[in-house]
């Protein structure tokens, strides 16, 4: 559900750039209350998780679609709804920078749909609602696949949303919608059941971190070693061979836009779209999750079309190093958001 930047005029990019930009400095004034060192390396791998686990495309049985994990339940129910935000932005930002997946334009719209539903609207009315009573398996599972869900389809109806107000006549809403909801729900399906296996697991590790993330409390004491590094063991085997396994489909939102306007990708315009697609492309130095090719020269092939899985050294070392760089991005977040809670305490200390 990553937008492309020719998908949205520069009206509509600026404005939810402002809109996401004011959810993030929102999200750093809020997470000064639950914030402490542990949650600043909890931050980073779970950034780098998501970033390997959204590489992998799963198909979706009988419509020639794939879809990938969206992850903003996942980082809300693990960080909280603050630092789960945040990261989600850390991973769309080194996606859009270093791979050219998702527009600088779009990149608002993209941290909106995928980090702002799940974690403002999902999690909270939600998934705290059928937890309400306390974590069983039951719980956890009912709250991960409806929140999910949910989730999801408000992420698609926004991108929706999005282009019809961008003047794109190339997708009329009525056939739009009617494509990208049905096809988001069977991902949805997919992400709930990825949800709540994660979550199941680390609530039986550690149910701490669970219950302090939804009680908007630090970790403090709370060892979470052991949730660490499984996570980086998964972070490794997902981002340097698992992702061979994707899926060559095309993802829910060039499915839908295939169906509707019969094309995956529409030509940008000029003017700032293509200022910023030159931009991207001095940028994103593994294009497509692959290296980039020699000028004039075919591109690597990944093998997509010819064998599966698709082994790629170019896909290996993408998903390596961008959850490499995910990690200190979002980690980066948490401990400036750190220092700065403890300069201010300090201040406060000494007034």
């Amino acid at each position: 559900m990553h937008m492309a930047d020719a998908l949205i005029s520069p009206l509509v990019g600026g404005t939810m750039w402002v809109v996401t930009a004011g959810v993030a400095a929102y999200s750093m004034k809020k997470i000064k209350n639950d914030m402490d060192e542990k949650k600043i390396p909890l931050m980073g791998v779970m950034g780098a998780f998501i970033f390997a686990a959204q590489m992998i495309n799963f198909t979706i049985p009988g419509t020639g679609s794939s879809g990938h994990l969206g992850g903003g339940m996942l980082l809300a129910i693990l960080l909280g709804p603050y630092a789960g935000f945040l990261t989600m932005a850390s991973v769309l930002f080194i996606q859009a920078l270093f791979f050219a997946d998702g527009g600088f334009l779009a990149y608002g719209c993209n941290v909106f749909n995928l980090g702002f539903f799940t974690c403002f609207v999902a999690y909270p009315f939600i998934y705290k609602w059928f937890t309400r009573k306390g974590y069983s398996k039951k719980s956890i599972m009912t709250a991960s696949m409806i929140s999910a869900l949910i989730g999801l389809q408000l992420g698609a109806f926004s991108v929706v949303i999005e282009t019809l107000l961008s003047g794109k006549t190339e997708l009329p809403f009525g056939t739009f919608v009617l494509l990208m909801q049905p096809i988001h729900l069977g991902i949805g399906v997919v992400e709930g059941l990825v949800t709540a296996a994660i979550v199941s697991f680390i609530w039986q590790a550690r149910p701490e971190i669970i219950e302090k993330s939804a009680s908007g409390d630090a970790l403090g004491s709370v060892s979470i070693k052991r949730v660490l590094t499984t996570l980086a063991i998964a972070v490794l085997i997902v981002g340097s061979s698992l992702s061979w396994f994707a899926s060559a489909n095309p993802d829910g939102l060039e499915w839908s836009m295939m169906k509707t306007a019969g094309i995956a990708e529409l030509e940008a315009p000029d003017g700032i779209h293509k200022t910023l697609s030159s931009f991207q492309s001095e940028t994103a130095f593994l294009p497509g999750y692959g290296f980039k090719s020699a000028e004039n020269e075919p591109e690597e092939s990944t093998g997509s079309e010819e064998a599966w899985p698709a082994v790629s050294v170019g896909t290996s070392v993408s998903g390596l190093v961008g959850s490499a760089s995910t990690l200190i991005l979002a980690a980066l977040t948490g401990l400036i958001i750190s220092m700065y809670k403890r300069r201010s305490s300090t201040r406060n200390i000494e007034a």
